[in-house]
């Protein structure tokens, strides 16, 4: 027999390649996993990322889409239910209970129902031996613990209804008349999680206890536990305290449902009087494909490859004098249930939705016909790598949230889970492998001419001018039958910098060493603050200020000053355009940003490690070569123009632009920009102020935080830094003046047509800024939303949320505002709007009660914990520190600042600044 030379080694390779192609992604190997006799299922996995923390979920595959329809919203509502009442924690004690430990009901703790799911996270310390305890005992009334009390439910339809009307508007109207016909009219078409009115008001006791019965049983249920915790112990714990869980004697099968893809295809145009711009969408809708395998990662890839591609050649081409659209997008997206679709996505100009459309089928057709370049491909395998590599060396750092869902996902079926170590080494032999043809074919793959849903939506006003289905597929088919050129790559061979000087050196160095830093000064005038921490392996985090900013220009200049930044950065750099410098940065972990606010200007940003010189050329750049792209400066000038127009359509725009005209007396520093003030921005003007504000680097503070050292980061302080302009000019920013009135006043706003009343609440005065007084004004606050909580949501049944922002200011002048914001039915707005002054008056009279402060201590000392190991925490309180003149080294010893927390003390600053006189009221209701 002859045998051909070499073909022996190469059939063994193609079939080892096949195999581990094949291969099942197995479930990351560091997480203990394990299935109690009665069916439950857990995951624990042991991660120090932060210390002394644990993240508990509890996943029930049980979700809207197993109501019938007298249950349409009890999936939900089961959801509110257990935190009203359950074995170990009746009546609110389970919130009450876990507020007092320090954790945040809503910002930690925290449930969500979805078609098919309901999940209930709960976020603890785990240094608590006795809460961690607590904490398992709450996952096991979760499970099967709910007392479901008559009184209580009844309490609970009110604030469901309420977070219902929360969601009320243009976006809800608009999923209610386009989802049926995604869902291709199937059972979850039907079954919105939130649920029915009529079946929320109405439902039996007797029904609720039914689907909680049938539903929530351990052969549903997944315990997902990842933390600073002792993983065999936590597996002992489970054991003991779920083995006892039951399922019902009569089971019902749990349905695997889906969206039917029957080959037919939906249109329809939506208009509406409170959208604000003109939309296409068009769906080319599929069955998920399952990520199981290899190849199926690949694949994935292969489509992240192309909508990345696709989307940058999309905003390229908007980067013109008079752009065909404002923004596209075409890639895939997750739809609901079984369903995901190749997804066109464009926002069009008023009148010109046949231009619009066409430009973009025009650069799909691109694809289809000459396909990407070598250069955008190379340029999107370098980034995809990059990203990975980024994560990988953040593996020890990963979060414990993030691990528990990525488990939660697993368990659900909607993805593995098989670790960062997989996934990095998968992509580093992936990525380099993929050929530009595969990506190329992905159009002709997924845009098939059935199982398409094409929308057009619209304001009201655009009625007329709305294409047919008909219409819409003639202008697809005339570029399908077009002569299109290829697409040409705009290369370009520029630089940020032309040439830099010779690098300036450091005059002065000062180590802090309670706090860590060290305080640099350069020899052209700027400090540097640096600290080095290893909260993270690749993260560092920067930003400058310097005083000035739009206070010191006239009215005149005022839409030119605030504008410039946004200008110069959508601009370019150096001798790059837009575009040139996107794919000059591209794969490049670097994000600087300048900025000029009222009273500063200066720079933001953030890099890893290995582009660290990036940053801080881009820095230098952004100093010294700024630039104003004619074309990007007209084209964003006209969709100002129109953005104007249409915010007039949006009620909740309407409603926050009224009160900031009424409270600033029309002052057009405080108010939106009119058609008037938008046309008298200047681009050379703007580029002239940009230059002003960056022209002098002698007054800029700048502070690093992050996974760099200071014998690292020195040199391009002195190469980038030290040779920024400087001439010495001090400023301070000018007191402009601008405040409420004095006394304070009511006004109700009309606009939009549903049953809804936003009710917007502001205290604000004169101030005594201190750190201590700043520390008891947000205890106040949070001991106020707690009660609001308590009698807005509890016990009124009025609402779902409220919101209670406090914000004192030292500069220009002491001042302080206390803002609370909820929505209600327009029938007790004046009720709630009187609970609440009554909420006030109390604590005004006889402070809060001793249990709520401390619960707002417990919350500031486990969130201190975790904040004093977090490198934007820092980069703030150090810049804080610099810019108001403030000493900040008492966050060092918080737990002896917060002692000076007490009921009387908040009485006290509450009896000081709030009365009827400084209160300011302004409600949004309905037109009719």
């Amino acid at each position: 027999m002859k045998i051909l030379k070499g073909y022996l080694p190469a059939t063994l390779l193609l079939c080892s390649h096949l195999a581990l192609g094949q291969e099942k992604i197995t479930l990351d190997p560091e997480v203990k996993t394990g299935k109690l006799a009665n069916g439950m299922q857990y995951y624990i996995k042991r991660n120090t990322e932060p210390s002394g923390r644990v993240v508990m979920y509890l996943a029930n595959k049980v979700g809207s889409i197993l109501e019938t329809d007298n249950q349409r919203g009890l999936a939900h509502f089961l959801e509110h239910m257990n935190f009203n009442g359950t074995t170990h924690f009746p009546k609110n004690e389970l919130v009450n209970y876990l507020q007092k430990a320090g954790v945040r009901f809503g910002a930690d703790l925290n449930a969500y129902t979805t078609f098919d799911e309901t999940i209930f996270q709960l976020p603890l310390p785990s240094d608590d031996t006795l809460l961690l305890a607590q904490g398992l005992q709450i996952m096991r009334d979760w499970a099967k613990g709910a007392l479901l009390e008559e009184t209580e439910i009844d309490k609970e339809r009110g604030v469901i209804l309420e977070e219902k009307r929360l969601r009320k508007g243009v976006d809800q109207r608009i999923q209610d008349q386009t989802l049926p016909l995604i869902m291709n009219h199937s059972r979850y078409a039907e079954r919105m999680p939130i649920g029915t009115d009529d079946v929320l008001n109405h439902f039996s006791y007797k029904e609720i206890r039914t689907f909680y019965e049938d539903w929530y049983r351990p052969d549903l249920q997944a315990l997902i536990i990842v933390g600073d915790i002792d993983e065999a112990k936590i597996e002992k714990d489970i054991k003991r305290l779920f083995s006892d869980l039951k399922s019902p004697a009569k089971i019902r099968k749990r349905e695997q449902y889906t969206v039917p893809l029957k080959g037919e295809n939906h249109f329809l145009a939506i208009t509406d009087n409170e959208m604000t711009s003109t939309h296409l969408r068009v769906l080319h809708k599929f069955a998920v494909q399952q990520m199981r395998t290899e190849d199926d990662y690949r694949k994935e890839l292969i489509r992240s490859f192309y909508s990345r591609m696709m989307s940058a050649r999309l905003a390229d081409a908007t980067h013109v004098a008079n752009p065909a659209y404002i923004n596209a997008s075409n890639g895939f997206e997750d739809l609901y249930g079984n369903l995901e679709a190749f997804a066109v996505n464009i926002t069009l100009k008023p009148g010109e939705i046949e231009r619009g459309v066409k430009a973009v089928y025009t650069e799909m057709e691109k694809v289809k016909r000459f396909g990407f370049t070598d250069a955008e491909l190379n340029r999107t395998r370098e980034s995809f790598l990059k990203g990975m590599e980024a994560l990988y060396l953040e593996r020890n750092k990963k979060k414990s949230q993030s691990y528990a869902d990525q488990y939660l996902n697993y368990f659900l079926g909607k993805s593995p889970a098989p670790g960062i170590e997989y996934y990095h080494k998968a992509a580093a032999r992936i990525i380099p492998a993929i050929r530009i043809e595969e990506i190329n074919n992905i159009i002709k793959e997924y845009q098939h001419d059935i199982n398409r849903d094409i929308f057009v939506m619209a304001p009201t006003s655009q009625k007329e001018q709305l294409p047919s289905e008909a219409t819409v597929l003639s202008w697809i088919t005339t570029v399908q039958n077009s002569e299109v050129t290829a697409y040409k790559e705009d290369k370009g061979n520029g630089s940020l910098i032309a040439q830099l000087p010779v690098p300036g050196r450091i005059i002065k160095k000062t180590d802090n060493q309670q706090l860590g830093t060290t305080t640099l000064v350069l020899s052209n005038g700027v400090t540097v603050i640096l600290k080095p921490t290893t909260f993270k392996n690749n993260e560092i985090q920067m930003y400058a200020f310097s005083p000035g900013g739009t206070s010191l220009y006239s009215d005149a200049d005022f839409e030119s000053a605030s504008n410039a930044t946004a200008l110069v950065r959508s601009s370019g750099l150096g001798t790059y355009n837009a575009t040139q410098l996107r794919n000059y940065l591209s794969g490049k972990n670097v994000q600087i940003a300048p900025y000029i606010s009222e009273r500063y200007e200066g720079i933001s940003g953030a890099s890893g490690k290995e582009d660290l010189p990036q940053a801080f050329e881009l820095i230098h750049a952004y100093f010294t070569s700024p630039r104003m792209d004619p074309d990007f400066f007209t084209a964003s000038i006209a969709q100002a123009r129109t953005n104007v127009v249409n915010r007039r359509s949006n009620p909740a725009a309407v409603f926050a632009d009224t009160v900031n005209t009424l409270l600033y007396k029309n002052n057009i520093r405080k108010t939106t920009p009119t058609l008037e003030r938008i046309n008298n921005i200047n681009a050379d003007r703007a580029l002239a102020i940009y230059k002003e504000r960056f022209a002098d680097a002698s007054d800029f503070v700048f502070t690093i935080v992050g996974s760099f050292t200071i014998d690292e980061i020195e040199p391009l302080l002195l190469k980038y830094l030290a040779t920024l302009p400087a001439n010495g000019r001090k400023e301070t920013a000018r007191n402009l003046g601008l405040y409420p009135p004095d006394k304070g006043f009511s006004a109700t706003i009309r606009k939009g047509k549903e049953d809804k009343a936003t009710v917007a609440m502001a205290y604000v005065g004169k101030y005594t800024y201190t750190q201590q007084e700043n520390l008891l004004m947000d205890a106040l606050s949070e001991c106020l939303h707690i009660r609001l909580l308590e009698r807005l949501r509890e016990e009124e049944g009025g609402i779902y949320t409220v919101n209670v922002t406090p914000a004192t200011y030292k500069y220009p002048v002491n001042r302080f505002s206390l803002n609370i914001s909820f929505a209600t039915s327009p029938q007790q707005r004046e009720k709630l709007i009187a609970a609440v002054k009554d909420e006030l008056r109390k604590i005004r009279e006889n402070g809060p009660t001793k249990e709520n402060v401390e619960k707002f201590i417990a919350e500031q000392q486990r969130t201190m914990e975790l904040k004093l190991k977090d490198n934007g925490f820092w980069l703030d309180r150090i810049v804080y520190e610099n810019r108001e003149q403030e000493d900040i080294t008492g966050l060092l010893h918080y737990n002896d600042v917060l002692k000076q927390v007490t009921p009387e003390k908040i009485r006290e600053v509450a009896a000081k600044y709030f009365n009827e006189d400084n209160l300011f009221i302004f409600v949004l209701i309905p037109e009719d």
